[in-house]
């Protein structure tokens, strides 16, 4: 059997379904080939971000949260409970339940746009007369032909040499969202190689869950892509809630057996150390998926990580074809993948899709969060620029204290002369959901004064970006 299409994408994670969807949109026809399977063997679209990264992940941490909050903090409500504990095995089963509300999400909203699903592993096979031949493999294999592609394929975890994933005690991303689905119990001792997202945000949800976990870092310092002052409050508040992080150390053999996972290491002062866990999770970085895509049939080029080269625009080496996400150069992020997704699809429609690396947000969703965009404070030393800085407190903040959260703060960085907001950063709660109003400033060209001079409701913790706009100019109210 063989379908032409105008647009065929490859990958249905927040990139490629994304693609499919807007290509609909614009009135292409559309089909998007995709391999998850979920327990029962049936379609999973939605990639990593929806079946093992950032939907599961932040079920989970809300699930450890809610625990955490009633075992030590609800007596300061008033709020008594007896025999508390945690249904590990129901926690990963409503984990598991929020990943297939997404999953079927995506089917019903190819359904809604009339892009064809294909379930399978897509792949190159030739170059045909005005576009190309791809293969899908699946429980029913077929040959597709479209005039444009879209490689959409995501990325995988880093394995540490010697010491592959088993997913039973050397995890990954994968392994460490279903910890406890057969025990029913979190791990004694957990350890964790690399302080990254992956890495602080298990590590958090196990920490509130009893377990004792301890995070191996090889860099000296610590989030160093974060503003220096926002990464010293992390720790901070890290070490106060007993996640142990040792950065600057050197990791040698892993040993894996039926009592856990031995690690070798040296410190930062080179003395040679053992870790004994439960479980080792592992989180040292991602790459990109392009085993299997048979890049060679066709000329794909390929960067020396494997990723697949693009220029500015998301175009590859061949015409017609291209690529976005994961297996491209630029953060491996979900919603960077879906801006470029948007993009492609209008450029392939004619129009002049566009994304502003610059403005792409980062968050770690932590207890506190973290998020910010644009440049750091370091950064802009580095680079000579002037500038200015202004920073508020969450202890300050009304309704920071009604929720008994006052960790952290918003800080603004603009332009010394210009008054430019340059970079925002906040670490405290709900970060994530603040920081999209610096997004939109930032994309207005805003100065710290324009943020300075809205009315912001009260009381709500965004009056603390207000704050710190207003301490650039050194005016606060509130502190």
């Amino acid at each position: 059997m063989s379908d032409t299409f105008d647009v065929i994408v490859i990958g249905a994670g927040p990139g490629g379904y994304i693609a499919a969807i807007r290509a609909a949109q614009l009135g292409l026809n559309v089909a998007c080939i995709d391999e998850w399977k979920n327990e029962k063997g049936g379609p999973a679209p939605g990639g990593t971000c929806t079946n093992v990264g950032c939907i599961p992940s932040k079920a989970l941490l809300q699930s450890s949260e809610h625990f955490e909050q009633a075992a030590h903090h609800f007596g300061e409500h008033g709020i008594s409970l007896k025999d508390l504990k945690m249904d590990v095995k129901k926690m990963i089963a409503r984990k598991d339940g929020v990943v297939k509300q997404n999953n079927d999400g995506i089917l019903y909203l190819f359904k809604k746009n009339k892009v064809s699903f294909f379930h399978g592993k897509g792949s190159f096979v030739k170059a045909v007369d005005g576009g190309y031949e791809i293969a899908v493999t699946g429980d029913k294999s077929e040959t597709l032909t479209g005039k444009q592609i879209i490689v959409a394929t995501g990325s995988s975890a880093r394995q540490l040499p010697g010491a592959p994933f088993d997913e039973e005690n050397i995890l990954s991303n994968d392994g460490a969202l279903r910890i406890g689905k057969t025990s029913g119990a979190a791990p004694k001792k957990l350890g964790v190689i690399g302080s990254g997202v992956i890495g602080l945000e298990m590590g958090s949800v196990w920490r509130r869950l009893g377990a004792e976990v301890t995070i191996l870092e090889g860099l000296p310092t610590f989030l160093g892509a974060a503003d220096e002052q926002v990464a010293k409050e992390a720790k901070k508040a890290f070490d106060k809630q007993g996640l142990k992080i040792e950065l600057g150390v050197k990791v040698g053999e892993i040993k894996s057996g039926k009592k856990g996972v031995t690690v070798a290491y040296t410190n930062a002062k080179g003395e040679a150390q053992t870790l004994e866990v439960d479980k080792l999770i592992v989180s040292i970085g991602r790459v990109p998926n392009t085993q299997g895509l048979n890049a060679e049939a066709v000329g794909l080029k390929l960067g020396e990580r494997g990723d697949i080269v693009v220029d500015d625009q998301c175009r590859t080496s061949l015409p017609g074809v291209w690529a976005v996400g994961d297996v491209v150069r630029g953060p491996m992020l979900a919603h960077k993948a879906e801006e470029e997704a948007v993009a492609v699809a209008e450029r392939i429609a004619g129009q002049h899709g566009h994304v502003d690396f610059a403005l792409i947000p980062w968050v770690i969703y932590t207890s506190p969060e973290i998020a910010w965009v644009g440049k750091t404070e370091q950064q802009l030393k580095e680079q000579g620029v002037a500038y200015k800085a202004g920073s508020f407190p969450f202890m300050a903040n009304g309704r920071a204290r009604a929720l008994g959260d006052t960790t952290g703060f918003v800080k603004f960085l603009a332009d010394a002369k210009t008054d430019e907001i340059l970079g925002v950063h906040i670490i405290g709660p709900y970060a994530s959901e603040l920081i999209a109003e610096a997004c939109v400033a930032m994309a207005f060209r805003a100065s710290s004064e324009d943020i300075a001079r809205i009315c912001h409701a009260h009381p709500s913790l965004s009056e603390s970006t207000k704050e710190a706009a207003l301490a650039v100019d050194k005016r606060t109210l509130n502190f």
